[in-house]
């Protein structure tokens, strides 16, 4: 059955195929309301309960929602049919990484820079979030349309909740040329120190063209692993060098830690050749960060008066059936971490709208509308991942019966989470009638 040219569940355009996979395909669709393009990963729900991959499946969706970071690969929602779920992601126009090293033979030690340093910054959110990724490598690095890399593919990932009573991971997985020498010991490993390994044979692929660790059979590979036997080619800069043999250290106790790499000439400075190359880049850069980071002072904030022209917008039935539970399997699979909660509210528009006010003063926020039914609420101050802000939609099911939407649009997920239930959740109890889209689900008192 050809899938091109079918629609979604009303909301996504397929198109061509992107790949295939022993459990599913991937497809690039068009999202119909804001012709963004997606991909969409779709799997057999019987195929995988048949191999037992449900949990895998699961953790792969609650990674992901986890980890959100500019240079990782956004999960922007899971539905499902009887038969078939759909993972939306992210569509990742560049490719993979390891498909731009092949066609150039080797990048450029600038290149590599780049790309490094972008991908320590994705595996720190990581760990910061006791998450191991456990199978980095170039196939699972993409790259946007502006060529900046995305970490994919969390399936083989690992929460910091699963070590054992020794603190220790003891599950022996990733892709072999990648994986650390402690794991192949099967003794236990620290999988933020793993991950670290993976790191520094990725960085030496992107900068020399070819492995590390090479042999005529596995077993030779997997001994040069272990005694750390590689050599770097003489093309590598001094500093480069230097910062490979710490990060392929065979003892995990001696290898550097992400803060460690941070604080490295060649992590910092990189080689010379980019100081003069990337100076005028770096410095646009620098601007366009300061300038976002003064433009919210200089919006107006949201006045009284304004807010008298909020208007709830009319949901049709389909609508109505779209925002539930059994298309959206986000809340069957992710119960901790949401970017998005709902309520219904049997009071009337402009009380709702007051209580959002009261509630961004008492927390000293920002709250401002943005068309006629959305009021944007936004932080002071910059979080660990930019400004935390979210939108709050009102929408009218019947003229005493009103869904209002939250969702975070920009900043920290666990930010968002901590203000959303200490902060926003007990100043809005007078006009919430009941919570629900999370594991609460309960009227308030």
């Amino acid at each position: 059955m050809k899938t091109r040219g079918k629609t979604l569940m009303e909301r996504y355009e397929m198109e061509k195929l992107l790949g295939k996979g022993t459990f599913g395909k991937v497809h690039y669709a068009r999202d119909l309301e804001s012709s963004q393009g997606v991909a969409i990963k779709i799997m057999d729900k019987d195929r995988v309960l048949k191999v037992r991959l449900s949990e895998q499946v699961k953790r792969e969706i609650t990674t992901m929602r986890l980890v959100e970071h500019k240079n990782i690969v956004c999960l922007h929602e899971v539905m499902a049919t009887w038969n078939k779920i759909y993972i939306i992601m992210e569509y990742a126009k560049g490719g993979e990484l390891w498909d731009k090293v092949k066609r150039s033979g080797r990048l450029t030690e600038a290149d590599a820079h780049r790309y490094f340093q972008q991908l320590i910054s994705a595996l720190d959110h990581c760990h910061s979030r006791g998450v191991y990724h456990r199978d980095l490598k170039p196939e699972n690095l993409l790259l946007d349309e502006n060529g900046d890399l995305k970490v994919s593919d969390f399936g083989l990932s690992a929460f910091s909740e699963s070590r054992r009573t020794d603190g220790l991971l003891h599950t022996v997985c990733g892709t072999s040329m990648y994986i650390a020498p402690e794991v192949i010991r099967k003794t236990g490993y620290d999988g933020a120190k793993s991950d670290i390994w993976s790191c520094g044979v990725v960085l030496f692929i992107l900068a020399a063209g070819y492995l590390p660790f090479q042999g005529p059979n596995l077993m030779e590979i997997y001994r040069k692993i272990h005694d750390s036997d590689f050599k770097c080619p003489n093309w590598f800069s001094h500093k480069l060098k230097r910062l490979l043999y710490k990060i392929l250290n065979p003892n995990p106790s001696m290898r550097p830690s992400i803060q460690e790499i941070k604080e490295s000439t060649w992590f910092r400075k990189g080689p010379r050749e980019i100081s003069a190359v990337n100076k005028k880049v770096l410095s646009e850069n620098a601007t366009t960060t300061n300038a976002a980071r003064v433009l919210p002072s200089r919006r107006k904030e949201i006045a009284h008066e304004d807010m008298k022209s909020l208007v709830a917008t009319n949901l049709n039935a389909f609508e109505i059936i779209a925002l539930s539970a059994g298309l959206d399997l986000s809340g069957l699979f992710i119960k901790e971490c949401r970017k998005e909660t709902r309520f219904t509210s049997d009071k009337p528009v402009l009380a709702i709208i007051a209580k959002l006010e009261d509630a961004a003063k008492a927390l000293n926020l920002r709250i401002r509308k943005t068309d006629n039914n959305t009021v944007s609420i936004q932080g002071r101050k910059e979080g660990r991942n930019g400004v935390l802000q979210f939108d709050t939609q009102i929408f009218e099911i019947t003229p005493s019966c009103h869904l209002v939407q939250m969702k975070q649009t920009s900043g920290d997920l666990l930010e968002y989470e901590k203000l959303l239930e200490e902060g926003i959740r007990p100043r809005l109890k007078d006009v919430v009638w009941a919570w629900h889209g999370d594991d609460l689900q309960q009227k308030q008192e």
